[in-house]
């Protein structure tokens, strides 16, 4: 599903305009975004938790030219789903 079916998902589902849609998700998305970069985590109960995991300094290959390079720490996005939405998708 792209960002435009979703919107439109959401605007036929919850009786809103695609642009009244368009704009709660886009709130949604721009403080969740907020939340995750001042390094705290975004709970929502029955559907899941996003936040932000480190990663450690590691060395690997190119795989291109199989020369050795050093990948940076850094940190990454993560989303652990909720018990409920498990549910509903195994079923």
């Amino acid at each position: 599903m792209t960002k435009a079916e979703l919107i439109n998902a959401v605007a036929a589902k919850g009786g809103y305009s695609k642009k009244e849609a368009e704009k709660a998700l886009s709130a949604v998305i721009g403080t969740i975004t907020d939340t995750l970069t001042n390094g705290d985590k975004v709970s929502l109960v029955g559907f899941g938790t996003f936040e932000v995991r480190e990663r450690a300094a590691k060395d690997g290959i190119n795989p291109l030219t199989k020369k050795p390079i050093h990948v940076d720490a850094k940190k990454v996005p993560a989303f652990k789903a909720g018990k409920a939405l498990k549910d509903a998708v195994n079923k």
